[in-house]
């Protein structure tokens, strides 16, 4: 069976809320020699990206996106377990999230992989405050921080929390990435934002991070009349400008 044959029935899974046929159909691929990993790069993930693509299109109904949503998690849950990891390599990332079922699930998926290529990973999820974000990064020293899944109105609280990490210093050789969300739907605002690295997915991270394993500051210059390029119509909230960092 082609992964492309595997990931239509899994999808149908999915849909029809057939939990035990859904693990069954991705173990019974794991038993023939397919990696966890890939597994979760080319089904779990894709069908993620798929569920929101298609609710958002109001292509099928808020219970079938909640039925699968739980189910796809459910089996990246039990792939984890499977992962074959490298020898820890000494790097760190601390992950960070929007708050909903799709983005704690893409996030996990990310801590997975990295930690699958020997990363240590610190998983910190949704609706932490930005002073103990920053906090818990000056005490772990993360190589990278990654902010996952935001959405439009995590937007300003996204740029506050670049803005504070740069302004108080702390860990001043680690990376901002940002993955997925709103991020992958508003062309520039990676940029906009002063992140370091954005990618549209965790397979594109890993590959990001490793081709950019070394901060470079970005000037800090302003950009007049510049604008932002959407690949998707997208509003984002406004903020005001303000002399101080709200937290």
């Amino acid at each position: 069976m082609t992964m492309a044959e595997l990931f239509t029935q899994y999808l149908e899974h999915l849909f029809g809320g057939r939990r035990a046929e859904a693990r069954e159909l991705v173990f019974a691929a794991q038993d023939r020699g397919i990696p966890a990993c890939k597994l979760l790069k080319k089904l779990v993930w894709p069908a993620m990206e798929e569920l929101e693509k298609l609710y958002r299109a109001d292509q099928i109904s808020r219970i079938t996106e909640h039925m699968a949503t739980r189910i796809n998690r459910t089996v990246a849950d039990q792939l984890q377990a499977l992962i074959r990891r490298e020898p820890k390599s000494g790097r760190r990332m601390v992950v960070l999230c929007g708050d909903g079922e799709s983005e704690e699930l893409g996030a996990q998926i990310v801590c997975d992989l990295f930690e699958a290529e020997g990363w240590s990973v610190w998983f910190l999820g949704a609706g932490v405050p930005n002073d103990e974000v920053l906090q818990f990064v000056g005490k772990v020293t993360p190589d990278v921080l990654c902010i996952y899944g935001t959405q439009p109105a995590g937007v300003p609280n996204a740029r506050r929390l670049v803005e504070l990490i740069r302004e108080v210093g702390v860990c001043s050789e680690m990376q901002v990435l940002v993955v997925g969300g709103v991020f992958n739907r508003a062309e520039g605002l990676a940029d906009e934002i002063k992140a370091d690295l954005d990618a549209a997915n965790a397979e594109k991270a890993l590959v990001t991070v490793a081709q950019h394993p070394v901060r470079v500051p970005r000037p800090d210059v302003p950009q007049p009349g510049r604008r932002r390029k959407r690949k998707n119509k997208v509003t984002l909230p406004k903020m005001r400008q303000t002399s101080t960092v709200s937290k």
